[in-house]
């Protein structure tokens, strides 16, 4: 016979036989006894009440207050659950904004306010609110991706065309947050996949009007500045309540396949800045010293130029003197000029020209300086003539003739 005949399986139990033990309750009979028990309670219909009143022998008129009794609590009991209800509903609606937060309230899906940090309260199913952090910075890379202490390149973002037709590799980096709320969640559909996009243009925007050089060198700061001005206005044009805080370049080299030359270039130029350098060093150690060298010579030459010049003018002034005393006294003048002649020669002589009637003239050396000479630096007799050749003095013919006479007198 059949588990699921009709009139049953006789008992017998398809889990076998558990000693008796009551099977699980019929989940048709606990609904149907809820939903009676909730009738009653809603309708006042007279239930035990009524049947309570039949025992006690009661009239009519006792039965009919017993039902208005019966009334009276199903209505308050059905105020209390509506009341529960409304107190329920009300406690659904309260929320907690944190202080990095805002929330976007809705009504009925359409943006109606935001609300700031702190306790607030909106009508359930009827205003709904979303938050959102608006103090966290956030980050997103363009020609890298982070993972974890390594980094991974990605060529078609970080390979750029430069404004003198040369590829740099570059890696952005851009720091972020949302400045409204409401913007951010409804006027663009993804918003930080734009600000990638919008990041990735505005560089290639401004790489592509600058030059190689300075772009890899001096120039990162100035390219970073700019791109970070271009993103913020691309980013307000689209309304997407972003606002970037910063905006950094983190690399910027010559490609894989000609890094080996780049650098060979860098080399030479910095060798050809070092010999720059060099140059102008010794160019401010020796313009100077010129400079100071053809000052002094030009200070010189003015000072011997206006000595010249003031010696000039004495000697034409004491000529003009002279001239006024010859015109007076001709012979007196000339006499007198002739021995201030002779003076001024003989003073500076140190020799003494003797003149002898009837002789030749002779040629005396000073005495007093032989006496002041040295033994050895007297060795010249006096009157012998000066060799040229030699700056040594000679035995005159005399000298000669008396040494001769005393050699042939002691020889006899």
């Amino acid at each position: 016979m059949s588990w699921n005949q009709p009139g049953g399986n006789g008992g017998r139990d398809p889990w076998g036989d558990r000693g008796g033990q009551q099977g699980p309750p019929d989940l048709d009979e606990v609904l149907r006894k809820l939903q009676a028990r909730l009738s009653k309670l809603l309708s006042g219909k007279p239930g035990s009440g009524q049947s309570g009143g039949d025992d006690e022998g009661g009239g009519p008129g006792r039965g009919g207050g017993g039902g208005s009794s019966m009334g009276r609590i199903s209505a308050m009991g059905f105020g209390a659950i509506l009341v529960a209800l409304l107190v329920a509903w009300g406690m659904y609606g309260i929320y907690i904004v944190d202080p990095s937060e805002q929330a976007v309230v809705l009504r009925f899906g359409k943006y109606q306010r935001t609300e700031g940090p702190g306790p607030h309260w909106v009508p359930p199913f009827i205003e709904t609110y979303e938050k959102v952090n608006v103090t966290a910075i956030r980050n997103r890379e363009v020609g890298f991706r982070s993972q974890g202490s390594s980094v991974a390149r990605v060529p078609n973002e970080s390979l750029m065309l430069t404004a003198d037709e040369n590829i740099v590799d570059i890696q952005f980096a851009v720091q972020y947050r949302v400045k409204d709320p409401a913007a951010f969640l409804f006027r663009v559909d993804d918003p930080e996949s734009t600000l990638q996009q919008v990041t990735e243009s505005a560089v290639r925007e401004i790489v592509g009007r600058s030059r190689m050089d300075f772009v890899i060198t001096e120039g990162r700061d100035a390219v970073a500045a700019e791109t970070e001005r271009l993103i913020q206005e691309i980013l307000d044009r689209y309304g997407t309540g972003l606002e970037v805080t910063s905006a950094n370049m983190q690399d910027a080299q010559a490609p894989a396949q000609v890094q080996d030359a780049f650098f060979d270039a860098i080399k030479a130029r910095e060798d050809q800045e070092r010999i720059i350098n060099e140059a102008n060093g010794y160019k401010a150690d020796v313009v100077p010293k010129a400079r100071g060298e053809a000052q002094a010579i030009t200070q010189a030459a003015d000072a011997y130029r206006q000595r010249v010049t003031a010696q000039a003018e004495g000697e034409t002034a004491r000529f003009l003197e002279v001239l006024g005393e010859y015109r007076k006294a001709p012979d007196v003048t000339r006499e007198r000029l002739y021995l201030e002649t002779v003076e001024s020669m003989l003073a500076n002589s140190s020799k003494v020209l003797i003149d002898v009637e009837g002789g030749n003239n002779l040629l005396y050396l000073p005495i007093d300086k032989l006496i002041e000479a040295r033994p050895g630096e007297a060795r010249h007799r006096i009157g012998d003539p000066l060799d040229q050749s030699t700056g040594e003095t000679r035995p005159s013919y005399e000298s000669s003739r008396r040494s001769r006479e005393g050699t042939d007198g002691r020889s006899r």
